[in-house]
């Protein structure tokens, strides 16, 4: 039996800010990550992406009762985001804590890129093949 990892990246291209304060950058980044939505009304996902990417700069993990502490939000909220950070490999889950799966902005940003490109090339490998059986 084949294992299947399934992992949901999104990519959007989005307006850089004219303000180039952190919070506008980091903003603009979460944006064209994906993890902002028209649902998630008070940014939620985007603050609970924050809170871990402070956490990795200190070189710890938060579990999900500490981000609902930190952001005064229900642990089902955090639960929900952190699941969907998951998918999209951004955040591991490790004996019971959750992290940024690298220390720092850039090592995501290239580690995605990576996925995205393996992902790719596994595509067209797969549509090469199709093309030379029809």
């Amino acid at each position: 039996m084949t294992t299947i990892e399934f992992r949901k990246i999104t990519i959007l291209r989005v307006r850089k800010p004219a303000d180039t304060s952190v919070n506008s950058e980091v903003q603009w980044l979460s944006n064209s990550l994906g993890l902002v939505s028209l649902r998630d009304k008070s940014r939620s996902c985007f603050r609970v992406f924050v809170e871990l990417l402070k956490a990795a700069k200190k070189g710890v993990s938060l579990s999900s009762d500490e981000l609902s502490y930190k952001l005064n939000l229900s642990r089902g909220t955090v639960v929900h985001h952190l699941n969907r950070l998951i998918a999209s490999g951004i955040v591991i889950h490790n004996g019971g804590k959750y992290s940024l799966r690298v220390r720092d902005l850039k090592q995501l940003v290239r580690s995605i890129k990576d996925d995205l490109n393996s992902s790719l090339q596994e595509i067209e490998d797969i549509a090469s093949e199709i093309d030379r059986q029809i």
